[in-house]
C-alpha cells in the first residue's frame, strides 16, 4: 500500500488542476487535449498522476464518453474556485497595454456581425492597436457558452438568449429588418406598398448562420408571404443580396447589414411594408473574464463605436 508520503509527493501543479477543470466540461480526453492543444498523451498522463493523488479514478468511461466520480464532482467547484481566483489575481496585477499588444482577441458573431461590426472594429485597431489581432472563431451555437466559460471564445456579438448562466451581456443596439431591391426595380420604389412587397418574389436566407432575431423575423415573413412568390433560400446575408440585384426579387434581412449591403452593391434600401420584430444586438463574456483588463478594453472599443445607437447608414 501506497504511504502518505509518496502519494503527495507528487504535489499538484496548476496545469492538472485546468486539465481537471476542462475534463469536467468536456467528459472527453480527445476532446479536452483539443481545448487545452496539447497531445493526448500528455493529458492521459497528467490524468493518471490526479488519480494517484487522489486515489481515485475521477473519471470512467460511459458509452462515448467519460462520467466524473464522485469523488471527482466533490472537486469541481472548488477546483473551479482555486483558477478563478488565480485568474483575479492575474487580472489585478496585468495591465494591457493596447499600442503595444500582440494579443489575439476570438470573437463568435454570425454573418451579419463580421459584416457590420468586426469590420469598422478592425479598421480602428489597425491606427489604435495595430499589434492586436481579432479571429472571427467558429463553433457551434450549442457549444457557445462553454467556449465562453473555458476563455476559448472571449466575446460573442449577436443576440442570443440562452445565454444565461455565469454569462455577462452588455446590448449594443436596437434595429427593424430592411429589405435590398435593384434601383431600377421595374415595379418597386423606395416606399413599396403592401400589396406590391406582397406580390412581387422574394429571396429567403436560412441557416443556422443567420442568428436568432432573423429566423423569427424569417418564421413571421414566410406567414405572410405567398408560398409560391418564395424562389429561393441561401445561407448567408451577402448572396441574398447578390442575387437579388441580379434579378426582380426581394432579399429581406437585418437593418444595419442590408445598409452595408445596399451601399457596396449600389442597391435600393427600403422599409419592409409588414410588421416584423425588432431585434436587439449586444455583446457577451462569461463571469470569469470580467475583470480581464483586455477583456475589459476591447468591450469598450466595441461599446464606444456601437453602443446606442445602430451602425450609420453612409451612402
Amino acid at each position: 500500500m501506497e504511504s502518505p508520503v509518496a502519494k503527495h509527493a507528487e504535489e499538484l501543479d496548476l496545469h492538472a488542476l485546468r486539465v481537471l477543470d476542462v475534463l469536467f466540461r468536456e467528459r472527453s480526453i480527445t476532446r479536452a487535449a483539443s481545448a487545452l492543444n496539447t497531445q493526448q498523451p500528455a493529458l492521459s498522463k497528467t490524468l493518471a498522476r490526479l488519480r494517484r493523488y487522489f486515489d481515485d479514478p475521477l473519471f470512467v468511461r460511459v458509452s462515448l464518453h467519460m462520467e466524473p466520480t464522485a469523488k471527482a464532482l466533490e472537486l469541481e467547484k472548488p477546483v473551479r474556485a482555486v483558477l478563478d481566483g488565480l485568474q483575479r489575481l492575474r487580472s489585478e496585477q496585468t495591465r494591457f497595454e493596447a499600442p503595444a499588444s500582440r494579443r489575439v482577441f476570438r470573437v463568435f458573431t454570425l454573418d451579419a456581425g463580421v459584416i457590420v461590426i468586426l469590420l469598422p472594429i478592425i479598421k480602428s485597431l489597425l491606427t489604435s492597436a495595430p499589434g492586436v489581432r481579432l479571429r472571427a472563431a467558429q463553433v457551434g451555437l450549442q457549444n457557445l457558452h462553454p467556449s465562453l466559460e473555458s476563455g476559448d471564445i472571449d466575446l460573442a456579438i449577436g443576440e442570443f438568449p440562452l445565454l444565461i448562466p455565469g454569462i455577462r451581456r452588455q446590448k449594443l443596439f436596437s434595429g427593424q429588418h430592411m429589405c435590398l431591391f435593384q434601383k431600377d426595380h421595374p415595379r418597386l420604389r423606395r416606399t413599396p406598398s403592401l400589396g406590391e412587397f406582397m406580390e412581387e418574389q422574394h429571396i429567403f436566407i436560412t441557416a443556422a448562420g443567420t442568428g436568432h432575431p432573423h429566423q423569427v423575423a424569417e418564421r413571421s415573413l414566410e406567414q405572410q408571404l405567398p408560398a409560391k412568390n418564395i424562389i429561393a433560400h441561401v445561407p448567408t446575408f451577402t448572396a441574398a443580396a447578390i442575387l437579388a440585384k441580379s434579378t426582380n426579387a426581394v432579399a429581406t434581412m437585418p437593418g444595419p447589414v442590408a445598409a452595408v449591403l445596399a451601399r457596396e452593391l449600389d442597391m435600393q434600401l427600403a422599409r419592409p411594408p409588414l410588421k416584423l420584430p425588432a431585434f436587439e444586438i449586444a455583446q457577451y463574456w462569461h463571469e470569469r473574464f470580467d475583470r480581464d483588463p483586455g477583456n475589459q478594453w476591447l468591450r469598450t472599443v466595441i461599446y464606444s463605436q456601437f453602443g446606442g445607437k445602430p451602425p450609420a447608414r453612409k451612402r
